[in-house]
């Protein structure tokens, strides 16, 4: 029986640079027989992909043009990172990609009526579990890296331009692309950022990553230690069950990088009126985990995401404390892309591999299982 064919599209989001197939795993899927198209990618920059054309090509897989995937052969299985651009078009094929729309999130209905219009599948990444009911595959990571590495960066940007206004695009400081190469020039940037923040400060920050001991806070304590930040505190479900938020104790951080998921309401960890004390230090929070339009968001201090090109918005506080920023980034691993997509990549190939099996695969069947469940909810 022959393999399904595995359709690669270029990426639509704005500053999205990785990729849900990497030359690395391509190779790998070509070797297993399975036949591979990897679109073009994007000629504007600001969409392009960490992997340029030739890579994929030098691993075996055959370039089509960008958005030819509209007009692909329906068996064809069409594999992308973030959701497709808005759209009233019937969606024919089976997908692969974040859809962002099982949560009943803004426009799930137009965005998840797409698939039964036209007779096609969703298999959410979100939602690929295997049999413990863990994701298969996830960029938390990375995300809880990138972000507080911009949180050590608005730090240090606070300090070092004090009459300067909000911290700029990281366009700014990666020779115009909006992304790093690799970790190792990020890691050498921040360095130097540390250095002239503490000149200033006298010190290095304090922080608080809450969520330490998942993925997400693991890349942000990994970031902050590898920067020469160790003074982290480091919560979890430990702490802050032992009593409700408001946490002094993030208040008088420097920095404060959340990284738990939202799963029922709670109490907030930070709010306005707490951040009234005269013991705050906290200049710099990083909501990695973008709650932003939740009703129940516990960092009800500021209702806006940020973008790449403007990492930061302002939160108007009260008393003689420091300024206060919010970065609320809801594609942080986009800022390493290459890293993060090989990462992500790799964890999703089992899962990949065993497409041709899906009917029977337990990974796949749940995802099918729920997409029609949740195909049942629309009006």
């Amino acid at each position: 029986m022959a393999l399904p064919t595995l359709h690669a599209r270029a990426e639509a989001k704005l500053y999205e640079h990785r990729s849900c197939l990497t030359p690395t795993t391509t190779k790998k899927l070509l070797d297993a027989g399975y036949p591979v198209l990897i679109e073009r990618s994007s000629k504007d920059p600001n969409y392009s992909r960490i992997f340029k054309d030739e890579e994929f090509e030098q691993a075996g897989a055959m370039l089509v043009d960008e958005g030819s995937w509209e007009s692909a052969p329906t068996d064809l299985i069409i594999i992308g990172l973030k959701e497709l651009p808005e759209a009233d078009t019937p969606l024919k094929h089976t997908f692969v990609h974040f859809a962002h729309c099982y949560k009943q999130q803004g426009g799930w209905e137009n965005v998840l009526a797409r698939f039964p219009r036209g007779g096609g599948t969703l298999y959410d990444l979100e939602f690929l579990q295997d049999s413990t009911g863990r994701r298969v595959a996830a960029f938390g990571y990375h995300a809880g890296f990138v972000g507080a590495a911009l949180a050590i960066k608005t730090w240090a940007w606070q300090l070092t331009h004090p009459d300067g206004g909000l911290l700029p695009g990281i366009e700014n400081f990666t020779d115009g692309r909006g992304y790093y190469n690799n970790e190792t020039e990020l890691i050498e940037q921040l360095k130097e950022d540390v250095a002239a923040g503490e000149k200033v400060a006298g010190r290095r920050p304090s922080s608080l990553v809450l969520g330490a001991l998942g993925r997400c806070g693991s890349g942000a304590v990994d970031l902050l230690e590898k920067v020469g930040c160790a003074d982290v505190k480091k919560w979890d479900l430990a702490e802050t069950s032992e009593r409700p938020g408001p946490y002094p104790e993030i208040i008088e951080s420097d920095i404060f990088v959340n990284c738990i998921y939202l799963s029922k309401p709670i109490p907030p960890f930070v709010d306005l009126q707490s951040l009234k004390s005269p013991n705050r230090k906290l200049s710099v929070v990083c909501d990695v985990s973008c709650d932003t339009t939740n009703p129940h968001n516990p960092i009800p201090i500021y209702d806006i995401n940020t973008t790449f090109d403007k990492p930061t918005v302002a939160v108007p506080v009260e008393g003689d404390g420091p300024k206060l920023s919010v970065i609320s980034i809801d594609h942080l691993p986009s800022a390493l892309p290459r890293e993060a997509s090989e990462a992500f990549s790799s964890n999703l190939l089992p899962s990949l591999l065993a497409l041709k099996d899906r009917a029977s695969t337990p990974v796949w069947q749940g995802a099918e299982k729920l997409f029609q469940e949740k195909v049942a909810t629309l009006p």
